[in-house]
């Protein structure tokens, strides 16, 4: 065996077992996510309104009616202590939900149809300030306005991550709190992150999860 070959060897060797290592790693943290994101995924209540299509008037209405909504449930809402008392919250109040969505559809000169209950939906990964949500699938209040055909807009009814300080990148005292009432001290410190090195990171990691699951699904 001449060295070229032996080289050449040497070199495939050490890239599989770089690959190897990676690999290992890569699942090792893909596990650990799934594994903590699995339960605190089920104490959260997204807030998911589709607009009836992507013009800019549908659009705008879209965000009119999700400022409502988000404006009566919230005071509503800051009592809560569990998903469970939450959703109860939210359900007791469909009617009047319809009532305040189809209001400001009325006063915008249209007469979409509104259809409003809490379900299942998948998000995307995303990013609320200081807090990052792995993609997956959360049980939400869903507002979908006319046909449903538009962009989507999504948030945290509960614990209430809405309205958030963009700004500053963090997450007001009051949230913060109730985060770490409702999540346990590993599901806090895996979606809230100090600084913007670590989101990032963070956010590479929740993508390769989110991949990975799309893979395997398939």
């Amino acid at each position: 065996m001449n060295k070229i070959k032996f080289r050449v060897i040497i070199l495939i060797l050490s890239l599989i077992a770089i690959i190897s290592v990676m690999t290992i790693t890569i699942s090792g943290e893909v596990k650990k996510v799934d594994s903590i994101s699995d339960d605190y995924k089920n104490k959260l209540i997204r807030f998911h309104v589709i607009a009836n299509s992507d013009t800019d008037e549908d659009q705008e209405l879209k965000l009119k009616v999700r400022d409502a909504v988000i404006a009566y449930l919230q005071p509503k809402l800051i009592e809560s202590t569990s998903i469970e008392q939450s959703e109860e919250i939210i359900k007791n109040e469909y009617d009047e939900l319809e009532k305040i969505s189809k209001n400001i559809i009325c006063k915008n000169g249209y007469n979409y149809d509104v259809k409003i209950g809490i379900k299942n939906s998948t998000f995307p990964t995303k990013q609320y300030s200081s807090v990052i949500l792995p993609a997956g699938e959360y049980k939400a209040l869903k507002i979908v306005i006319g046909k449903g055909q538009g962009k989507n807009w999504w948030c945290v009814m509960f614990p209430p991550l809405c309205f958030v300080d963009e700004e500053n990148g963090v997450i007001d005292k009051a949230t913060d709190k109730k985060l770490k009432e409702v999540l346990t001290e590993d599901e806090y410190k895996l979606i809230t992150q100090k600084t913007q090195k670590d989101m990032n990171k963070m956010k590479v990691k929740f993508k390769v999860v989110e991949i990975l699951d799309k893979y395997f699904k398939k």
